[in-house]
């Protein structure tokens, strides 16, 4: 019989990065150990050390897809929520922050600097209208993204708590 992993509990930050024509920039991943499985998910992670979100916000958006944006551009956060899920065998609750940034994606992106994790786990990277998001025919997290974005083009100002997610 296997002992389950403890759980890692952290603090994280997602980015909403929106190109001129309105789409949204999305992850698809997988998990390594679940390689059937597979999901979109907005640019993020874990803050590192004694960063602020939107200082991993902006750390994170960099090393997951090469937008270097500058913090003071980075609107929010503007979404609250507390993400459960397994990992590569680890289970983790993220208590995470959501930022909206916009960038002119004609310009290409700096290399990605992915960690081991990332490079067994990332599969692709693709911007998406609104629409196209709620069409998508795999799991998106947040699981509400695609009925959630008017909300932050443009953003009211207003920080909208998600509650939790298992995903």
């Amino acid at each position: 019989m296997t002992t389950p992993a403890s759980v890692i509990a952290r603090e994280a930050a997602r980015v909403l990065l929106f190109d001129g024509d309105g789409r949204v920039l999305l992850l698809r991943g997988h998990d390594p150990d679940n390689p059937e499985r597979s999901w979109w998910f907005t640019p993020g992670g874990g803050l590192a050390g004694q960063e602020s979100h939107r200082e991993a916000a902006r750390r994170e958006l960099l090393e997951e897809t090469g937008y270097d944006v500058p913090e003071g551009a980075l609107e929010g956060p503007v979404w609250e929520r507390t993400a459960l899920f397994d990992f590569m065998r680890q289970p983790y609750v993220q208590h995470e922050q959501f930022f909206v940034a916009r960038i002119d994606a004609s310009a290409p992106p700096a290399p990605a600097a992915w960690t081991e994790a990332e490079r067994q786990s990332l599969d692709d990277q693709r911007w998406f209208s609104p629409a196209q998001v709620l069409a998508v025919d795999i799991e998106v997290f947040p699981s509400v993204l695609g009925r959630l974005l008017p909300t932050v083009t443009p953003w009211d100002g207003n920080l909208r708590q998600l509650g939790e997610e298992r995903a």
